[in-house]
């Protein structure tokens, strides 16, 4: 965990930007409920959108008893079978009505107490965009060699391609604020959603903020989903946003 200071958006003198926090979610029965219990420990979002796409484990049932327990500001959307991440995150984006979005994923590969630092370069107005990178010095626990080689690859043909020099195209925490999707047509059903959206996001004009993150992986015996069969997908999906709308 990175060392965080709690700043409010009034303690530096900026006008409060309302939240909403992301969640797509797909057989997560046993992360689900005491991830969404973090989100809302750390008190910053106004809004927590759960998309279940499709979950067959006994998720849906947990997300049934969330919604019977009350959570303040919490929803719960759900795809009557699995679509991928991409599409859940764009129909969390379209339910969407706050000023900023966070994507956070079902599980505790990532902190939600460092919501902070991700949000304050946003509430300052440096940046619309901000990815909390695993590469710029945060603690993090050591992941596979070969899953580090397709990040660091697939993040070098981002920074080539796009004149950039980001550090970790591949991180779930992307944040940024509501009009950066307003009128951006997502494609992906699936993982090649990361690099969709940061292509779109460069080709904006927009630069990316990055931020040191900590990072607590998972192995694929604990639930992890992302597949090396995922990385030529991201790999064409870099290639084909540089030449294509």
């Amino acid at each position: 965990m990175n060392p965080t200071v709690q700043t409010s958006p009034e303690a530096i003198g900026q006008l409060r930007l309302t939240l909403a926090v992301i969640i797509p979610c797909y057989n997560e029965v046993q992360f689900i409920r005491p991830v969404l219990e973090r989100v809302l420990a750390v008190g910053l979002a106004d809004e927590v959108i759960i998309v279940d796409d499709g979950s067959t484990d006994g998720t849906l049932e947990v997300l049934d008893a969330i919604e019977q327990a009350g959570y303040a500001h919490v929803r719960i959307l759900r795809h009557p079978h699995n679509k991928g991440k991409g599409a859940a995150l764009v129909t969390g984006f379209a339910a969407a009505s706050s000023d900023i979005l966070l994507i956070q994923d079902a599980d505790f590969e990532y902190d939600p107490r460092e919501y902070p630092v991700l949000l304050r370069p946003l509430h300052e107005g440096i940046t619309s965009v901000v990815y909390g990178s695993r590469f710029l010095g945060g603690a993090r626990k050591a992941m596979n060699f070969w899953n580090m080689v397709a990040n660091k690859s697939l993040t070098l043909v981002t920074n080539v391609l796009y004149n950039t020099i980001i550090s970790d195209m591949e991180t779930c925490y992307k944040v940024f604020r509501a009009e950066v999707v307003k009128d951006m047509k997502i494609r992906a059903h699936g993982f090649e959603f990361e690099p969709e959206f940061t292509a779109k996001v460069l080709k904006q004009g927009l630069r990316i903020y990055e931020v040191p993150i900590s990072y607590n992986g998972r192995e694929w015996n604990e639930g992890k989903k992302i597949k090396w069969t995922d990385a030529p997908k991201a790999l064409w999906t870099l290639i084909k946003y540089r030449f294509v709308d």
